[in-house]
């Protein structure tokens, strides 16, 4: 992950990190000091890229956590189904006007929200101003909470 570029600039999508050990520390640091135990955290996909790396990372991460399967993620894999409590395809939040995907989707299928809160794309710019990217690189490796994102 610390040498994916970006197709149209060549930069670094992730740039910063010495390590990977460095980069995950990070992001376990950030998103503790957000989630308490309690708190229901919705991962929009690509948790980790095969092997058992998740098993190092997932358990000391807060929360109840759901997954949004993701293009890299396998919803069979045994470390996702310990560590996460609902793996799911996408999740309509009808209260909050939105959907979470992992993948933008096409606005014909936002019939019944305004916004589509997705991830997939890193630091690229959404589709749509009724996307909105929540992954990592654009959120300062932070969970939000939903309010925070959804314009109201």
């Amino acid at each position: 992950m610390l040498r994916f570029t970006d197709s149209t600039t060549g930069a670094l999508v992730r740039p910063g990190f010495a390590s990977v050990n460095e980069m995950d520390d990070h992001m376990i640091t950030q998103w503790n000091s957000v989630v308490k135990d309690d708190d229901i955290v919705y991962h929009l996909g690509d948790v980790y890229m095969g092997g058992n790396r998740g098993m190092t990372i997932l358990p000391r991460l807060r929360g109840r956590k759901r997954l949004v399967l993701g293009n890299h993620d396998n919803g069979k894999d045994q470390n996702l189904q310990k560590c996460f409590q609902k793996i799911m395809m996408w999740r309509m939040f009808p209260e909050f006007n939105c959907l979470l995907t992992h993948v933008p989707v096409h606005e014909s299928t936002m019939f019944k929200v305004e916004y589509n809160l997705h991830g997939h794309i890193h630091q690229n710019a959404s589709p749509t101003p009724r996307h909105i990217n929540c992954c990592v690189e654009v959120q300062d490796y932070t969970p939000k909470h939903i309010e925070e994102l959804v314009p109201r």
